[in-house]
């Protein structure tokens, strides 16, 4: 194959293949006797193999390592796993095209792109007004969003949504919405909220606390001041346990 051919049936440009090998990522291929650079099956599966890995977002220096360390295998095995690779983002295509397709059968407003885990999850919760409650759902339908959450954990969470006694926790914390941040009710009321939640969902805390970069922060934010201190003695609590 030339150059041309490579890049159309790998998905890049030329341009771009000619710059992995002046970088040195791509070994130059024989030429020909009319000067043509000639690619092999390998050389395709390489080219492909080194979008792929740019697309998963490593670096060049990244992609170098991965490749040397595929240097000595058949390639029987590189296809297999560049075929499993591609399997994964199809299934991940598809499951954005399932999200996307509820949007539009639905219409504007009338429902949001959650995973069915946490649809199941919120269908389980009683009624209510409280203010605090809809941010946990919205928290909830951010952390889905970003991967974060997961089938287990949404199970664990189910008889904890289940319960009506939850939605008198929610009520504690919605009238420490103009307290100050040292509120006596305070202190109960976190150690409540963290033993209303049951053991299985702790295992499933980063031991770091980091579910998503510059959520627990975002989170604070959005309380007042003892709601605030509240929901960050919560959270740390959970990060405590998660780690026993």
């Amino acid at each position: 194959m030339r150059i041309g051919e490579i890049a159309a049936v790998v998905g890049l440009t030329t341009r771009a293949i000619r710059h992995y090998h002046h970088v040195g990522l791509l070994p130059e291929p024989e030429r020909r006797p009319n000067g043509y650079r000639a690619y092999s099956l390998r050389d395709a599966v390489l080219v492909a193999r080194v979008r792929r890995l740019t697309e998963l977002g490593l670096s060049l220096d990244e992609v170098r390592d991965v490749l040397a360390d595929d240097a000595g295998r058949e390639l029987a095995d590189v296809l297999t796993e560049l075929d499993a690779d591609l399997a994964r983002q199809e299934a991940e295509i598809r499951e954005r095209r399932r999200r996307l397709a509820v949007l539009l059968a639905a219409g504007p407003g009338e429902a949001e792109p959650l995973s069915p885990a946490l649809a199941e999850l919120l269908a389980k919760a009683p009624p209510t007004d409280s203010p605090t409650a809809a941010k946990d759902r919205e928290h909830l339908i951010l952390l889905d969003a970003a991967g974060a959450g997961g089938q287990e954990v949404y199970a664990a969470l189910g008889p904890l949504a289940a319960d009506p006694a939850v939605l008198a926790l929610y009520e504690r914390l919605d009238e420490l919405a103009d307290a100050p941040a040292d509120d006596a009710r305070i202190p109960p009321l976190a150690a409540e909220l963290v033993a209303a939640v049951p053991d299985e969902v702790f295992g499933a805390i980063p031991a770091d606390g980091a579910v998503v970069a510059g959520f627990k922060e975002a989170l604070l934010a959005e309380y007042a001041p003892a709601q605030a201190e509240v929901v960050r003695r919560v959270m740390e609590a959970f990060i405590e346990r998660g780690r026993g």
